[in-house]
């Protein structure tokens, strides 16, 4: 008789982090996925145009992270990620020139910003206190019901830290969900706010090293494997139709979906999921020559399109959350639009002519995290005992960002791994 297994379906993030979980517990997983490589969104590939690997999309994560970390732990890349020593963000503003750094201070509260010499240029103590209505933030609540109001931090520091970490207008993103990114990080002190970038990319980062862990205890992984169909009887599920073939669960046997929120809506009858997504809009430019040593790894940007540039060797690439109508132009047009605010970020000549790019466009990159929205995040759990849900679109009380994706996975696992132990 073969034994009790799990069944997971999707490689994202939130698949690769449940099958982790599991695989590193001894219970025997098979992963599903419709792709021909994991990672999702989250994943890096070789572009021919800039002779260069790169990520799909660029991701900004800190130390404080603690899902994140513990993940690349037990997967053996714990030293897959990097920053800058010091726990400091570079900011410009395109309109007027001015640069910055918000630098927290090293203890829970910012003396630095209570006594000036740590706040953004031309800001109040007032504006900062403003970040106290997020704790107190109800269900309804947006992140400019909150937080905007007289003075400039709003622009120059909450507007972008939202967009950047919600993809989703700050007018009408969910206060809600920043506060727990704020509490666990800038909330900390100054060694919960390194910011970390993959070292080399995101597949070398968080999903290569996941495969081969998983593989290594025993899992098996089919890709170019599609889901097309479950079959539900009697409050379970009982079968699972894929493109290959059916695959028939036994009793004991468990299935955790990690697709996406519009995927599992069509899976399962009566789901209710967000059904609303933003765009993400990343360019990568190869430069000409590797740019000053002294050039910093990230720097945000206000005043213009772009929220955040970035510098892995000699390629800067640059995102726009919430993008949806640059999303719409051509890659033509979105190319020399953000050339002229990286030339800007990254202190390069004026008249240094467009290099090598590639856009990589998400038009449904997230599910947008409006009030409404989160209050349509569903629980890990289902109608169907032996099935569970994991994705950042789920209930994890996080944005959709890459720490809501593993932490759903673990919860999946976790309730997977209960149901093994108790049966």
């Amino acid at each position: 008789m073969a034994s009790a297994r799990v069944h997971i379906v999707g490689a994202g993030l939130s698949g690769l982090s449940a099958a982790v979980q599991l695989a590193r517990s001894g219970i025997p997983v098979s992963l599903h996925e419709s792709a021909g490589q994991g990672g999702g969104r989250c994943r890096s590939f070789f572009d021919a145009k800039l002779d260069r690997r790169i990520d799909n999309g660029n991701h900004l994560m800190l130390s404080g992270n603690w899902a994140i970390r513990e993940y690349l732990a037990v997967t053996g890349a714990k030293d897959a990620l990097t920053g800058p020593e010091d726990a400091a963000f570079p900011f410009r503003d395109l309109k007027t020139g001015e640069t910055w750094q918000v630098r927290p201070d090293r203890g829970r509260v910012p003396w630095s910003v209570l006594f000036g010499p740590g706040r953004v240029p031309g800001t109040g103590l007032g504006e900062y206190l403003r970040g106290l209505r997020l704790a107190r933030a109800d269900d309804d609540a947006t992140i400019a019901d909150c937080l905007s109001g007289p003075g400039k931090l709003y622009e120059r520091f909450w507007e972008p830290l939202a967009v950047g970490v919600l993809n989703t207008p700050a007018e009408t993103a969910s206060a809600k969900l920043l506060w727990p990114v704020m509490a666990e990080t800038f909330g900390r002190g100054r060694a919960a706010c390194h910011p970390l970038m993959a070292r080399e990319g995101l597949s070398e980062a968080f999903v290569d090293p996941a495969l081969a862990y998983i593989k290594e205890q025993g899992a098996t992984i089919a890709f170019n494997d599609r889901l097309r169909g479950l079959g539900l009887h009697g409050g379970r599920v009982q079968s699972l139709d894929f493109a290959s073939g059916a695959v028939e669960l036994g009793e004991r046997d468990r299935v955790i979906l990690a697709v996406s929120a519009w995927v599992a809506a069509d899976l399962l009858p009566g789901l209710a999921v967000p059904t609303e997504a933003h765009a993400i809009v990343n360019a990568h430019y190869r430069l000409p020559s590797a740019p000053p040593a002294d050039a910093p790894p990230l720097v945000g940007l206000v005043g213009g399109t772009s929220q955040w540039v970035f510098l892995r060797g000699d390629v800067a690439s640059v995102t726009v959350s919430a993008a949806d109508a640059l999303a719409e132009e051509s890659n033509e047009v979105v190319a020399e639009r953000l050339w002229p605010e990286v030339r800007a970020a990254l202190g390069l000549a004026p008249d240094m002519a467009l290099p090598p790019w590639r856009i990589v466009k998400e038009k449904r990159a997230t599910i947008a995290q409006t009030p409404a929205a989160n209050r349509l995040r569903p629980d890990a759990a289902t109608a169907w005992e032996n099935l569970v849900l994991a994705g950042d679109w789920t209930a994890t009380g996080l944005p959709a960002t890459i720490e809501g994706s593993i932490r759903s996975g673990r919860t999946a696992a976790g309730r997977i791994a209960r149901a093994f132990t108790s049966a």
